[in-house]
């Protein structure tokens, strides 16, 4: 036998209905909201460089083509330090409504966590998308002993060392794994920025340095440096006669990228608009300009392409970094 509710039971049961209607109904714009009405006001795009380096013109060249794209403003802020995890750690504590994104680059969650401590992890993020490659050279002054990759490797096996600058890693693992992998010595001298590592090669400071080709190209072209080797998987394209390092027979190359990501919970209808905008982004003619000016390669990935990237990243780095015997920073 079934047991009925008393008149009492149904009006109660008929006011949860109502109040269950009535939320649904209150939903509804938000789910619009991740689809069509999205962004209603202006986007952050934290930075986590300074001003004016790479991936600062990199980063603001991909917001402002979003920012064509979504109607609205994608307002960069730049939030550096602590090699590029400050701004990181800033995105992983923002509100996840969508309108807070940030540049998590490769060697932030690949590499720096095995050397210094973070307050974040790779679950922390929504990853939108991948934009961008980096690429790396090994580069002396023009008025240098070590006229080829030869050179420079005989000289380091002399016992003494030689001397390189780098402003963080990835940079600084291309002369540790040269070294580990030919048996040669070669010394670090840390530098702050790009900008600061090229002045110590320039004035003597240090005999070689690895950095990005917006950092090269221009002194190799006044005269004033020579690119030995790519220190890429590829060659660049701006002085294409000059080979890898796997094409010189040295089993050594680096590799790092550009992605966006969201904090952790923003809803999935989001994330996917803004993959699908970052992408297309990624691929205009405009940004692939500023990419060249900026020594950097478009390379559109999926959000979910990019973290496995990181993922394996992670992973690999870390037995490189292990290999090379580098301290922790803390």
């Amino acid at each position: 036998m079934h047991a009925y509710p008393s008149p009492a039971s149904r009006r109660c049961l008929l006011s949860a209905f109502c109040a269950a209607a009535l939320a649904a109904a209150a939903g509804a714009p938000a789910l619009a909201q991740g689809t069509d009405a999205f962004p209603e006001r202006e986007l952050t795009l934290i930075i986590n460089y300074g001003a004016g380096g790479n991936t600062d013109v990199a980063s603001r060249a991909i917001g402002n083509a979003m920012e064509g794209l979504l109607k609205k403003p994608v307002v960069p802020n730049n939030r550096a330090g602590a090699q590029g995890t400050l701004g990181v750690s800033s995105l992983a504590r923002q509100k996840p409504d969508g309108y807070t994104l940030g540049v998590v680059t490769f060697s932030t969650i690949a590499i720096t966590p095995h050397l210094m401590k973070v307050d974040y992890k790779v679950d922390d993020f929504d990853f939108i998308a991948g934009v961008a490659r980096y690429r790396y050279g090994v580069a002396v002054r023009a008025d240098s002993p070590y006229k080829t990759m030869a050179d420079l490797v005989a000289a380091s096996r002399q016992g003494k060392g030689i001397f390189f600058g780098a402003p963080s890693a990835p940079n600084n693992l291309a002369m540790y794994e040269l070294g580990r992998k030919t048996g040669g010595r070669f010394e670090e001298i840390n530098y702050k920025s790009g900008a600061e590592t090229v002045a110590g090669l320039i004035g003597g400071q240090v005999d070689v340095i690895v950095q990005n080709p917006s950092d090269i190209v221009q002194h190799v072209k006044a005269g004033k440096m020579r690119l030995l080797a790519s220190a890429s998987p590829m060659r660049w394209k701006e002085l294409p006669e000059v080979p890898t390092l796997r094409e010189q027979g040295y089993d050594v190359e680096i590799d790092s990228w550009i992605g966006l990501a969201y904090p952790k919970g923003v809803p999935p209808a989001l994330r996917d608009r803004l993959e699908r905008v970052a992408m297309a982004a990624a691929e205009g003619p405009q940004v692939a300009r500023i990419f060249e000016s900026a020594g950097v390669d478009p390379a559109p990935l999926t959000g979910t392409e990019y973290r496995r990237k990181l993922v394996q990243g992670h992973e690999s780095m870390g037995a490189a970094i292990k290999a090379a015997n580098l301290p922790r920073m803390n």
